[in-house]
């Protein structure tokens, strides 16, 4: 009979859920849940009324020899040793030294660096290109200036280099184009008539010519920026590793006595001079 009992389908019982009203308090609170608060709770209180009788019962006159190895903090908190052996004033000086040592090779080593990426961000920049054997190591580009007459181009002065003026007029245009672009017969300043394949195919070419532009440009703006982020990160380290050994080298002057300070008492002291 029991059998046939459990082979009939049963209805799952489904816990309580938190009213909608009340979901600021999270999840409902079940029986078990209010059991383990309350064990918890009245721990904690039986603890307390202990300490409060030890605390009323204590003698004033209480003496233990621990007292006198035993150190407090000023909140009354008992400060315990954790076994650790403390280093011998000369051990903790080559410490210093050895921590300035290293110190002092990673600053040269971020100085570097940053010297190369500033050189790198400045050649991207069009900053001037330092050459091999090139006089004051300067490269300077020819800049073509084109004047309306030859008193202009008289007056044209000299800029970073001799600039090349040429003039404007129709004799100079026809000494300057080529032999193999002159026809028979024909004026030199008639233009050729273009080719409507050529145009088509540059009318074609035109938009994946612009795309790639684009992309060139966009390409050449990402790795601006990633240059000066990592440039504006290593400044700051260089700064954060100068204050470090700046901060090192005031320590050990403080253990070599060269300089004062203030002392664990919170006394200020400082090396007296010997007169002169």
């Amino acid at each position: 009979m029991s059998s046939m009992r459990n082979a009939v389908q049963r209805r799952n019982h489904k816990e309580r859920a938190q009213p909608a009203n009340r979901e600021k308090w999270g999840i409902l609170e079940k029986h078990k849940d209010y059991t383990l608060r309350a064990k918890d709770y009245n721990e904690k209180k039986k603890r307390l009324k202990i300490l409060r009788e030890k605390a009323a019962e204590r003698n004033p006159d209480e003496f233990s020899y621990r007292m006198l190895s035993s150190t407090t903090d000023k909140h009354g908190r008992k400060i315990q040793d954790r076994g650790n052996v403390s280093l011998s004033q000369d051990a903790v000086k080559l410490l210093k030294t050895q921590d300035a040592g290293y110190l002092r090779t990673v600053i040269q080593q971020t100085r570097k660096t940053r010297e190369k990426l500033e050189q790198e961000y400045q050649l991207m920049n069009g900053g001037n290109i330092k050459v091999l054997g090139g006089g004051d190591g300067v490269r300077r580009g020819n800049h073509v200036v084109f004047a309306e007459d030859p008193e202009e181009q008289q007056s044209l002065g000299t800029v970073h280099g001799q600039w090349r003026a040429i003039s404007s007029g129709k004799d100079d245009m026809e000494q300057n184009v080529p032999e193999n672009l002159k026809r028979d017969g024909r004026d030199s300043s008639d233009t050729v008539s273009p080719d409507p394949r050529q145009l088509l195919l540059k009318e074609a070419q035109a938009p994946q010519a612009l795309k790639q532009e684009r992309a060139v440009r966009k390409n050449r703006k990402r790795d601006h920026e990633t240059r000066q982020s990592r440039l504006s990160a290593l400044k700051n380290r260089e700064k954060e590793l100068i204050a470090t050994e700046a901060q090192l080298e005031h320590q050990r002057a403080r253990m070599n006595g060269s300089i004062g300070g203030i002392n664990k008492a919170g006394v200020k002291w400082r090396v007296r001079e010997r007169k002169r």
